[in-house]
């Protein structure tokens, strides 16, 4: 999109909480050595749990105070707030309802949305095309949010040895030169939807005391995924959402990728044809962070000095349902 109202990233921020849980604490209480395989195939080392008293909101308005400071606009200038997560503050009033209050936003709407894992990407994609398509938006606030840590059973090795908390986001302004956002994609393979999640505390499955001894109410794997699901899909739909851009495939400067697994980032950069230093990485540090882990990465690529203005960037984003959404970008 050149020439038209487009929507512009304009500053980034990250939140995790100060809690560390290093590989070692998996070894204890599991009673055998995980360590060892974690960072030789995951190359997670450790991740950030929220402590007692604290929630996932906390986390969001800690980023989002820190995306306005590094973007320099005040909550009351913002026009909406995202909010993705499938860790919400609560089943209902939504988590953004929580943050526009903390922040005294009082000029935002708010909205909450769940796609998983792939609702960071889901979120710029939407606030985007607000932005194109009406003039009132001058700045929407988009966080990932996740507080897995609260729904894992610590007994399950598949499960919490990986996931871990975090929140991170973007700022996105309004750009009259139709710099910015260039296009969008989302996916879904719904017969996924019941190989993985947190199958109680809705309607179908109530929280009783049963579903609590029996630990439904937690994180389950039920079946294991093809590995080559995300590889074959996240390379289909990064190809796709270039080719709309016009750009090729050589031009784009970073992939932020989802963080759940270094070997599918891998093969993806293989089959893509680009070299591994175009996919920044950040799970060695934050374990796996949901719909928080692709802003975390941009986040950290543009503190390194890795993104210059003018730069191609592909988010591509999967998670539980299973949800993919990938969108490209002018830096």
């Amino acid at each position: 999109m050149t020439g038209s109202r487009n929507a512009r990233i304009l500053a980034t921020g990250t939140a995790v909480p100060d809690r560390i849980v290093p590989n070692a604490y998996f070894d204890e209480i599991l009673g055998e050595n995980v360590s060892d395989w974690l960072e030789d195939n995951l190359t997670i080392r450790e991740r950030r749990w929220l402590s007692d008293g604290e929630s996932v909101a906390d986390l969001v308005e800690s980023a989002a105070r820190s995306i306005l400071s590094n973007a320099g606009v005040s909550p009351d200038e913002l026009d909406l707030i995202i909010v993705s997560t499938d860790t919400p503050e609560y089943i209902s009033p939504s988590t953004a309802s929580v943050i526009q209050d903390r922040l005294g936003a009082t000029g935002a709407g708010t909205f909450d949305l769940n796609a998983a894992c792939a609702g960071f990407v889901t979120g710029i994609d939407m606030a985007a095309k607000y932005m194109q398509a009406d003039s009132n938006y001058k700045y929407i606030l988009v966080i990932g949010a996740y507080g897995m840590s609260r729904f894992l059973n610590l007994q399950d090795k598949k499960t919490v040895t990986l996931f871990a908390d975090g929140a991170s986001g973007v700022l996105l302004g309004c750009d009259d030169l139709g710099i910015g956002h260039l296009g969008g994609l989302l996916h879904t393979e719904g017969q996924y939807a019941d190989w993985m999640g947190i199958y109680a505390g809705g309607v179908k499955t109530p929280v009783t005391p049963t579903v609590m001894e029996n630990k439904d109410h937690l994180l389950k794997f039920v079946k294991k995924f093809p590995k080559e699901l995300n590889p074959i899909t996240w390379e289909k739909m990064v190809r796709k959402v270039v080719s709309y851009s016009d750009h090729e495939l050589s031009q784009v400067k970073q992939i932020f990728f989802t963080q759940i697994n270094i070997n599918s980032i891998q093969a993806t950069m293989d089959a893509l044809g680009l070299p591994m230093e175009k996919a920044q990485t950040v799970m060695s540090l934050y374990g796996y962070t949901g719909s928080a882990c692709i802003p975390m990465a941009l986040h950290e690529a543009h503190n390194q000095g890795k993104l210059e203005r003018g730069d191609l960037i592909v988010f591509m984003g999967s998670g539980g349902g299973l949800a993919f959404a990938c969108s490209a970008w002018i830096w």
